[in-house]
């Protein structure tokens, strides 16, 4: 009995931290490129997540213009964002919408050492409060 209740909990808390990941990604897409923008950023980023070359390199060999479609960018976005969430938990930091919004876009050696800009603080907490209205919503509609 104890085994699979602590088997439930483990998956609800799995589940749990899915949504948590989706709903960070889900943010981070409006927040970076919510028109689904075919053109390159600013310093060559592209699609969903607005990856720079290095950040897609970082994570796959599948070609930067894959960026522009979308589930090859979840695939890797999710890479990345799991990628924030070990560094910035080997660091004993949170792994929440607000740090790793941070580490997203400020660096994760910059999140970790404290020294990331104030606009990358700006946008990890407009990063953290949409999540925190998305993630209302999830939960209400999982509810019913």
């Amino acid at each position: 009995m104890g085994l699979l209740l602590s088997t439930a909990v483990g998956s609800a808390q799995e589940t749990a931290s899915e949504v948590s990941r989706w709903v960070t990604l889900e943010v981070i897409h409006r927040l970076e490129n919510p028109r689904n923008l075919t053109r390159p950023g600013a310093r060559g980023e592209l699609g969903a997540y607005q990856f720079r070359l290095a950040t897609w390199r970082m994570h796959t060999v599948v070609p930067f213009a894959r960026a522009l479609d979308r589930k090859t960018s979840d695939i890797v976005a999710v890479k990345h964002y799991d990628w924030l969430k070990r560094g910035l938990e080997a660091a004993r930091l949170p792994a929440s919408p607000y740090y790793i919004a941070l580490a997203w876009n400020g660096g994760l050696s910059a999140t970790i050492a404290g020294t990331a800009s104030s606009r990358a603080h700006e946008y990890a907490g407009r990063a953290a409060n949409l999540a925190a209205s998305l993630g209302g919503r999830e939960r209400i509609a999982s509810a019913r």
